[in-house]
């Protein structure tokens, strides 16, 4: 792509970006999600939003370019881990100006879903998650979720193998059914919310120590792919998005891609079928493993370079728009 192009387009996501900021800056007078303007009322949020809007520009120039996804989402998704979890930490020590609301709330991709389902109430983190889905399919899992950062981080430190996770769908199903099951009975036995927030706790340090010791050693998310039921949610309503990604003839079966997918999404069965595995997420590292160019993105009836370019633009100001936003 020439340097015009990728000047529009990273020129269109900062428009994009501070505009939709913009927004929030004028509507939301009570307590402001824009970090800033909580510093400096008034003029805050007007300083903050320029700087992130070049942040998402800056994230879109490189990563249209292929051969940087890889490195860039991992940087940039390590960025957005290291500020949401700065200002818990600073909320633990007592700074309610750095939380949403000035509640604390436990900062594990399980709770939203069990949190509903204890409290029998929508919570706001569960309508960010499921708006996401719509508005970019499974980029939770790739560019916006806090704890996958992590995860995809340790993964990287070793190149993904060529076998499959096994029992896959077997764990996934299980550890699903599990949380949900002891989240209502915690609710019907009306267990205290302190006790529930010790299991969800504990259930965030034991995918910490999966990060730790399996992610790293076998370079696949298996936190992600296998262990967090949000994962397992997103690998089906994803598809109430267009976005997809696929295989195209001209696929030799060379099989090199496979040890290019932190997410355990292009093994042999999948390569053959000519589309990605359920856990895929649309990250791109795979792109450019392919040397005939064989894996491409789909929306609609676009062009496939079209297709990538415009999911990029949606997820990277989400991404840029959430690093403003998104705290506990």
């Amino acid at each position: 792509m020439n340097k015009q192009k990728r000047f529009t387009l990273s020129a269109g996501v900062f428009v994009f970006v501070a505009a939709m900021l913009a927004i929030v800056q004028v509507k939301v007078q009570s307590i402001s999600p824009i970090l800033l303007e909580r510093f400096l009322p008034g003029i805050g949020g007007w300083i903050e939003i320029p700087f992130i809007a070049f942040y998402g520009a800056v994230v879109m120039w490189y990563m249209q370019d292929p051969a940087k996804v890889a490195l860039w989402r991992r940087n940039t998704w390590l960025v957005f881990s290291f500020v949401f979890f700065s200002q818990f930490v600073l909320g633990l020590l007592g700074y309610d100006i750095f939380m949403m609301t000035g509640k604390l709330h436990l900062p594990v991709p399980a709770i939203i879903l069990a949190g509903p389902l204890y409290r029998y109430q929508l919570s706001f983190m569960t309508i960010l998650f499921l708006s996401t889905i719509v508005l970019s399919g499974p980029a939770w899992c790739s560019h916006l979720c806090y704890f996958g950062a992590l995860d995809n981080y340790m993964a990287s430190k070793s190149k993904p193998g060529r076998k499959p996770i096994k029992n896959k769908w077997a764990v996934k199903y299980s550890i699903m059914l599990l949380v949900v099951t002891i989240t209502l009975l915690l609710r019907w036995l009306h267990v205290p919310w302190t006790w529930a927030a010790v299991l969800g706790a504990m259930f965030g340090v034991i995918g910490l120590f999966i990060m730790l010791f399996i992610s790293r050693r076998q370079g696949k998310m298996v936190h992600c792919i296998t262990y967090c039921p949000i994962g397992t949610i997103v690998s089906y309503l994803k598809y109430i998005n267009p976005f997809r990604m696929y295989i195209d003839d001209q696929c030799d079966l060379c099989m090199r891609c496979t040890t290019h997918c932190p997410y355990d999404a292009l093994n042999t069965k999948n390569i053959k079928s000519k589309k990605p595995g359920l856990t895929c997420t649309l990250c791109g590292d795979c792109v450019t493993s392919c040397h005939t160019g064989s894996i491409k993105y789909k929306f609609f009836g676009m062009k496939p370079a079209a297709a990538r370019n415009l999911y990029l633009f949606i997820t990277i100001s989400l991404h840029a728009i959430f690093m403003a936003l998104a705290r506990m």
